[in-house]
């Protein structure tokens, strides 16, 4: 098992680098400086395992956490060049092994961070200095890409089976999700107008139905049915094609096949891409009322026109990818336009969170810096 701890050294490595940038930083809160690039590199994670889902790069090394049981392609590459000279038009290629080995490299080093942001946690709550947040939050984010690497390797021992492929990325976007509140939580807010209370119900019901989006965009992505219909605003010519949603819904089954063991047919993909796309209209039409509403309020004026800025690309690169044929680039921009809606979304709900009477759940925009929350003792002098 040397090559497991040769990386864990590569994780290790990598990490340096963000957490290097945030110790020399000229900011008095590492924490939050910490948790905010982390955010930002899982968003990027996201979008990569994207590139590599989109790439057919996912059994690129088809064991796991290494490549033919080595920390590298480069050592791998006689094994690698062997199983490519075997089968050419198969997973496995030089190009595709160093694709899915990045990817598994940064997740080891988003892992390192989250580590060092649990240490921390519990270190202030042991020395008894503010975080504004209690230190299980940012365990309870570890437990969660403990997970998130299980069903990692899942996708791969189990040869891309979609239900597996589609929950590894809903649990990499619940950790985007939870690491944007957590730096919410540490970022000082402005005033926010208590009636903006009222608008939460409404708020999470357009995060959930966002969620389903992603969800039913990801088994169009896993079970390969993105050109299932080829045309828009019509699918194969018909507003209602023939479908067959048992087997396009099947949950647990092999890549391509029905849960009898046959070929999937071309009806059930259908299903599965009409499905999205009409669930789609129901998501932009309910997000764009929903931040049309939330722009009255001068302190959510911003996530919420970014939210509709947004929702306008996601919808742009949706139908990009019929009309043009799938093309990666926007492929993976579509990917990351899911993401970062979902930052918004949490963003939103968090603020009119906070709006609620006495309702703390962070720092306040004109609290001074070093002020004690109210939960925490203050020490006698």
């Amino acid at each position: 098992m040397t090559y497991v701890l040769q990386l864990g050294l590569i994780g290790i490595c990598i990490a340096l680098l963000p957490l290097s940038y945030v110790w020399v930083k000229a900011d008095d809160n590492k924490f939050r400086k910490l948790v905010w690039l982390t955010t930002f590199l899982t968003l990027d994670l996201v979008m990569f395992g994207g590139f590599t889902r989109l790439t057919d790069s996912g059994l690129g090394c088809p064991d796991w956490p290494g490549c033919y049981g080595t920390s590298s392609p480069f050592i791998a590459h006689a094994a690698i060049t062997a199983a490519y000279q075997a089968m050419p038009t198969g997973p496995v290629s030089i190009g595709k092994a160093w694709i899915e080995m990045i990817h598994r490299y940064f997740a080891m080093a988003i892992g390192v961070l989250i580590i060092a942001q649990v240490l921390i946690a519990w270190t202030a709550r042991f020395k008894r200095r503010p975080l504004h947040v209690s230190p299980w939050w940012p365990t309870g984010i570890l437990m969660l890409i403990v997970v998130q690497g299980a069903f990692g390797a899942w996708t791969v021992t189990m040869k891309l089976q979609p239900v597996i492929v589609t929950t590894h990325l809903l649990l990499g976007l619940a950790l985007l999700g939870s690491l944007g509140w957590l730096a919410a939580r540490q970022t000082p807010i402005p005033a926010i107008d208590p009636a903006a209370a009222r608008w939460l119900p409404a708020a999470l019901i357009g995060l959930l139905l966002l969620v389903v989006q992603i969800a039913l965009g990801g088994w169009v992505s896993t079970n390969y049915a993105v050109l299932a219909c080829t045309d828009f605003p019509l699918c194969n010519g018909a507003w209602i094609p023939p479908m067959n949603f048992e087997h396009g819904f099947h949950l647990w089954r092999a890549l391509g096949m029905t849960g009898d063991g046959d070929v999937i047919s071309q009806d059930a993909l259908v299903a599965i891409h009409w499905t999205h796309r009409t669930f789609a209209i129901v998501v932009v039409l309910y997000t764009l009322w929903l931040a049309a509403k939330l722009r009255r309020f001068e302190s959510l004026r911003k996530p919420a026109n970014g939210i509709m800025i947004v929702i306008v690309v996601q919808f742009l690169t949706g139908l990009s990818n019929i009309l043009l044929q799938w093309p990666l680039p926007i492929a993976v921009a579509h990917n990351g336009g899911a993401a970062i809606l979902l930052l918004l979304l949490v963003m939103v709900n968090f603020r009119i969170s906070s709006s609620r009477p006495g309702h703390v759940v962070g720092p306040s925009a004109t609290a001074p810096r070093d002020a004690v929350p109210a939960s925490l003792p203050r020490q006698a002098p």
